[in-house]
């Protein structure tokens, strides 16, 4: 997707379009107190590089700090539904590094972590994986309806709104911590009815209940409709495993509108979902687009 501007064309950072990857690491940064400003470290990280391809969006507060507007751009709401909260966790900065190779990764953060020294300090790191052919860890497929072709780029990518925020995306990144045993001790019917396909063949249910996942992130049925770019992976360590939900969208009003489905807020149908697995993180990010080679920084001033 290119987008024409006044001072050249304009597209998504690459990830955002590119298909899952084998493997990804996922970084939050905050700033470094009594550090010098952000804006070097943000350019040598918009910097080209041989390297991976990677992602990387900036959340409200360091825009704020830079004394720039993203429009659009807020921090991720927290909220709460029958037994289970949706946790709101801001960071200055995320980098999301992909890769075929796990190897790599550990290259490309150590670089990560050298162009931003002195100014951020790494918070947090998570590895993913793909899992089979893109499936969540409970073996249903994640991502069925996403758009494709066009549709995605039209879903995820920022245009029509001038120089600078054209050919960008607004990313909404929560981790889920599943509770496998829980899940598995349902029965096939009703795991099938928790998410709102079958497992065998992945067909939506026809009498598929209304709190199901499917049902309660519908996005054709709204008018108009609300489609996201889901390109969530799996992660796991010695004692926990879920999911990073990460979602690209040309408005975060789209996913917020997911969310608040998801929670009931508006009928009090909470997604089944919340029967085996939770969110412990949850933040909203900018992810500036490219220009001439590079990242875009050109709307921060």
């Amino acid at each position: 997707m290119t987008l024409e501007t006044e001072n050249g064309p304009s597209l998504p950072q690459p990830g955002v379009l590119a298909e899952i990857p084998s493997h990804a690491r996922y970084l939050t940064f905050r700033r470094r107190a009594s550090s010098p400003g952000p804006r070097d470290a943000l350019e040598r990280l918009a910097d080209p590089h041989p390297g991976l391809p990677l992602v990387f969006g900036l959340g409200a507060s360091l825009v704020r700090e830079l004394g720039a507007e993203v429009p659009g751009l807020r921090e991720f709401p927290a909220s709460s539904g029958p037994g289970f909260t949706v946790p709101s966790s801001p960071a200055a900065l995320w980098v999301w590094l992909r890769s075929e190779e796990r190897g790599e990764l550990v290259h490309e953060t150590r670089r990560v972590e050298k162009a931003l020294a002195g100014v951020f300090v790494l918070e947090d790191v998570l590895d993913a994986f793909r899992y089979r052919t893109g499936l969540d860890l409970t073996g249903y497929e994640d991502g069925t309806e996403n758009p494709k072709g066009e549709a995605a780029a039209e879903a995820a990518i920022v245009s029509g709104s001038g120089p600078g925020l054209d050919g960008s995306s607004f990313a909404a990144v929560q981790q889920w911590v599943h509770d496998l045993d829980r899940f598995e001790s349902f029965s096939s019917r009703t795991r099938d009815h928790i998410i709102g396909r079958r497992k065998s063949d992945n067909v939506e249910l026809k009498d598929g209940p209304d709190a199901a996942h499917v049902q309660r992130t519908e996005q054709e049925a709204p008018d108009p409709p609300v489609f996201l770019l889901r390109r969530s992976m799996p992660w796991a360590d010695a004692r926990r495993a879920g999911l990073v939900f990460v979602a690209f969208s040309r408005s975060l009003d789209a996913f917020e509108y997911h969310l608040s489905r998801m929670t009931g807020a508006a009928d009090r149908i909470a997604d089944h979902l919340f029967r085996f697995t939770r969110p412990v993180t949850g933040a909203y990010f900018w992810c500036p687009p490219m220009r001439d080679g590079r990242a875009d920084l050109s709307l921060l001033g």
